[in-house]
């Protein structure tokens, strides 16, 4: 059952405002661990990320995009399907599979006169090569930074084996979209998945940066002292800490390097965005930027994502299409990476099925019309984690309720030897998250309203 219900009409009326009478090409690159405030537009001390931020100037930058499970493969079937991962089938990064009877957002472009193209990482079992792709440019996995192995469609139009090019991955990968989107095909219009290995572990820039931001002074977060007193033992016994792994030794030099892959990315954005103005497209075109979830960076002296904390779950999302979004919108509704698909069908024209769990962002950033019958945007969402055990990072199963003050986390199913636990944070006065207020008695009339707003929602999207 979707999150917010429109009536049929609505949905078609809406699709059909939005869109030109000429479908607009569709782009959307995503990055992998991306967090929402490192781009130089977000006010990054001294990452440069002038391309993407092009995208921001010239659209919207919505100020509070958050994913609804912080994990790769979840996030990925989430944006294909506008599903949550407990109706997607994909609930971690451990082999669950994507249902064959859900929506399948690119299928729905396919069958409404688009050509649709992937690249890069799906990180999915199967690695969406059992879907139907106009071009299909992808590896498995994680992918390796140099000398990567990807499948490529062949002349035939089936996905070919795998093989080494060399280069650095994204540059490969970009390199390739661009090729598949200069191709000529009358005035159908494509729509291309860009999805990015940057900036996951471990971090290898490529050589013409491995010098960048050599001289740059990184500081560590407020957090990082923190010790995380009155937080919940799922959180403290979580092995996600500097120092246990080999690559977050030197944090500074760790900084550098996710930054220094950052701004290749950002190269790679330019090639994309230099294209379309030279195929003389930009104007035609909605071009999507955002990440599949975010990354602890230091905070508590902690790396890596999974947990519903703010600096894991919110990522960056920007939207530029000339023709139907003001520029320099910066919109603070909350938005999911479940409002992606109908985001994408609703500027293709196409109504989405009312089963999404997801809502167009468009009605965010178009111009209100006085008919419109549009309900308020969301004022609380659901997130969930079902990865556990798992053999590295040792995150409890959590779900939890986010609203625009506060934020509800539920450990519901932890190890024998630990009860339930729940972390409460008011936003609003600690947007830091440092003091949870969960068991304190001031606060239980507040603890009560969001169990009952969680279990509202778990209601709403059908989960069990």
């Amino acid at each position: 059952m979707r999150l917010f219900l429109s009536f049929v009409g609505l949905l078609f009326a809406v699709a059909a405002a939005f869109a030109d009478a000429k479908k607009p090409n569709l782009v959307v690159m995503m990055t992998d661990d991306q967090r929402f405030d490192f781009l130089s537009c977000a006010g990054h001390p001294f990452l440069k990320t002038p391309n993407i931020d092009r995208i921001a100037k010239e659209g919207a930058h919505f100020k509070n995009a958050f994913v609804t499970n912080a994990l790769c493969a979840p996030s990925r079937a989430t944006l294909m399907t506008g599903l949550y991962s407990h109706g997607n089938g994909v609930l971690d990064n451990m082999g669950t599979k994507l249902r064959e009877d859900v929506p399948w957002m690119p299928d729905l472009l396919r069958a409404n006169g688009y050509e649709v193209g992937f690249v890069g990482k799906s990180h999915v079992p199967g690695h969406f090569r059992q879907k139907t792709w106009d071009y299909y440019f992808g590896f498995t996995g994680q992918g390796q930074y140099a000398k990567p192995v990807i499948a490529e469609t062949g002349p035939d139009g089936k996905i070919g084996p795998d093989k080494a090019y060399d280069g650095w991955i994204d540059d490969v990968t970009t390199d390739h979209a661009i090729n598949w989107m200069k191709k000529d095909r009358g005035d159908k219009p494509f729509c291309l998945f860009l999805f990015f290995k940057t900036p996951h572990r471990q971090w290898v820039p490529p050589a013409r940066h491995k010098e960048t931001y050599k001289d740059a002074v990184v500081k560590k977060p407020a957090l990082w002292d923190d010790p995380g007193q009155g937080k919940p033992r799922a959180f403290l016994q979580a092995a996600n800490m500097f120092g246990q792994y080999p690559d977050v030794h030197n944090y500074d030099e760790m900084i550098r390097d996710y930054c220094r892959c950052l701004t290749a990315v950002d190269d790679n954005v330019g090639k994309v965005l230099a294209a379309l103005d030279a195929m003389k497209v930009a104007d035609d075109t909605m071009v999507m930027y955002t990440s599949d979830n975010g990354f602890f960076l230091g905070e508590w002296q902690r790396f890596d994502k999974r947990f519903m904390h703010d600096v894991s779950i919110r990522v960056p999302m920007l939207v530029r299409h000339p023709k139907s979004v003001k520029a320099g919108q910066t919109p603070t509704g909350m938005v999911l990476n479940v409002d992606i698909a109908p985001t994408l069908l609703n500027f293709a024209g196409v109504p989405y099925p009312n089963t999404m769990h997801g809502r167009s962002m468009t009605e965010l950033i178009a111009e209100p019309k006085a008919t419109d019958n549009v309900k308020p945007w969301r004022d609380s969402w659901y997130y969930e984690y079902h990865e556990f055990p798992d053999a590295s990072h040792n995150v409890n199963k959590h779900r939890g309720v986010r609203t625009e003050q506060y934020k509800f986390i539920h450990y519901y199913d932890p190890p024998f030897k630990f009860a339930q636990e729940f972390e409460l944070y008011d936003l609003k006065a600690d947007p830091e998250e440092r003091t949870n207020l969960a068991n304190r008695p001031k606060f239980k009339p507040v603890v009560d309203e969001m169990k009952a707003k969680l279990e509202k929602l778990r209601a709403e999207v059908g989960a069990k």
